[in-house]
């Protein structure tokens, strides 16, 4: 019976609705927050990973519009910490058989192509274009709950060359004194981004990635590295309404943008996110604004022994400052994620006499025709309003970037499920080589030359 009504016209505006009457009826009855039902789950998220859908006994489809975007009550259940508040919750009463445990990897074909590429002999200039078969990395996704209220991420990966790295490995105690506006995470994690780089569905070189969150001037010195969208190690205090739609997070991290071993100074970067959802609209999910503001420091002097720094001796910290604002609109089944920010670095960190300053701009829309269909684009445009050396031209190092995708999921079990993948993203730089590395990853000859990036893949996106 459910299953004929959600068919019917407007079957998921219907689901939330039918939803938001069970758990208010739950919350009558039993006077507190409910736990949430299989039918609420199922009807709502997006694919958070399939160790999640096993244990609740769930499809994947329960916390994610199109994995692996959360959607609103995917995100909610994610805040309180992967709790459901029932008695599956906690670990010990699980079956012995079970392992918070899945996999990740996308088996793809692509074709890379980048113009205007430095080759011998000097003074030379070439397009150069790369394609066949190839392989992503694995990741080896661990995340759940290791007593009530603890809450434990642990995500190894593995290079498509061999190389083994730690993506993620944090503690978080969970809805401390009994309150949800209490949450302390320890370790290292993906900043409390409302546009999450880690859960975005761009696989490419060239679209797998943000300039706004990624990009560094031209002149930046070589210790200096961050980016936004990088994991990064430290302490998070954060806090949330009983629904998620009031959200906030504070940070205090080390300055080694999540290289492990303490190898940059004693100084401390600073984070905080605050967004705001409203039930508005007859979309797939509430209407959000956001902003964020991170607040950096990098070592310019280090103590030495032989002529080679020693690591964590640096001092002389500089500043570099990132702020932005970001919002999730839902018209229909159409969803946008508009994004703008401003950053800023020290003329220490920039190579030059001048604060080197830029700003961004994106807009990307995700058109969710059903459950298993996801038809996106971006836009991204980035522009300089002060170089770090006045002699720069002031368009070197402009850059755009577009992206078209799509989606096809044929099948999202609660064991397993895979997306077919097919992208194609550019990018076009003034000047500098692009920020996916792509042909030689040297900068034109001409400071004006506008350098095209593109890439065409076409994969298989699955976890288990």
């Amino acid at each position: 019976m459910i299953t004929w009504f959600l068919k019917g016209t407007g079957g998921a505006r219907w689901s939330w609705f039918l939803t938001g009457a069970c758990v208010a009826a739950a919350t009558v009855v039993t006077g507190r927050q409910p736990a949430y039902t299989a039918y609420s789950l199922d009807v709502h998220t997006r694919m958070a990973i399939p160790a999640f859908a096993r244990k609740y006994g769930l499809p994947c489809s329960a916390c994610h519009t199109a994995w692996p975007e959360l959607s609103a009550f995917g995100q909610a259940f994610k805040d309180r910490g992967y709790q459901l508040g029932n008695d599956r919750d906690s670990p010990i009463f699980q079956n012995n058989a079970y392992f918070p445990l899945a996999l990740r990897t996308t088996p793809q074909g692509h074709l890379e192509s980048t113009t205007h590429q430095p080759i011998d002999p000097a003074p030379s200039e070439k397009t150069i274009t790369q394609s066949g078969f190839d392989v992503s990395g694995v990741d080896f996704l661990m995340l759940g709950t290791l007593h009530k209220d603890i809450t434990f991420g642990l995500v190894p990966t593995l290079d498509a060359d061999g190389t083994a790295g730690l993506e993620a490995a944090f503690v978080r105690f969970d809805n401390l004194g009994h309150s949800p506006w209490a949450n302390l995470r320890v370790g290292k994690f993906e900043l409390d981004n409302l546009f999450s780089e880690k859960r975005f569905t761009w696989l490419s070189n060239n679209g797998g990635f943000l300039y706004a969150y990624h990009y560094e001037p031209a002149g930046s010195v070589d210790n200096y590295a961050f980016g936004l969208g990088d994991n990064q190690i430290g302490a998070e205090f954060s806090g949330h309404s009983s629904n998620s739609y009031t959200r906030y997070s504070v940070s205090v991290l080390t300055t080694d943008d999540g290289e492990a071993g303490l190898p940059g100074g004693k100084s401390m970067d600073a984070m905080f996110a605050l967004s705001q959802a409203f039930p508005l609209g007859g979309g797939l999910g509430p209407q959000r604004v956001g902003v964020f503001g991170y607040l950096g420091h990098r070592p310019t002097t280090f103590e030495a022994s032989g002529g080679e720094p020693i690591p964590g001796t640096g001092t002389d910290n500089k500043s570099f400052l990132r702020i932005g604002a970001t919002a999730q609109i839902w018209l229909g089944n159409l969803e946008l994620i508009p994004l703008v920010s401003h950053a800023q670095d020290d003329t220490a960190l920039g190579g030059g006499p001048e604060k080197p300053a830029w700003n961004t701009a994106m807009l990307e829309a995700h058109y969710v025709a059903n459950p298993r269909l996801l038809v996106q684009g971006r836009y991204e445009l980035l522009r300089i309003s002060k170089q770090a050396d006045p002699a720069t031209p002031k368009t070197f190092g402009d850059a755009d970037a577009i992206a078209l995708g799509v989606r096809y999921y044929p099948f999202m079990f609660s064991r397993d499920g895979m997306a077919l993948h097919g992208e194609f993203a550019m990018t076009r730089t003034t000047g500098m080589a692009p920020l996916s590395g792509d042909g030689s990853g040297v900068d034109a000859l001409d400071p004006a030359t506008k350098v095209w990036s593109r890439s065409l893949l076409l994969a298989f996106d699955f976890a288990f």
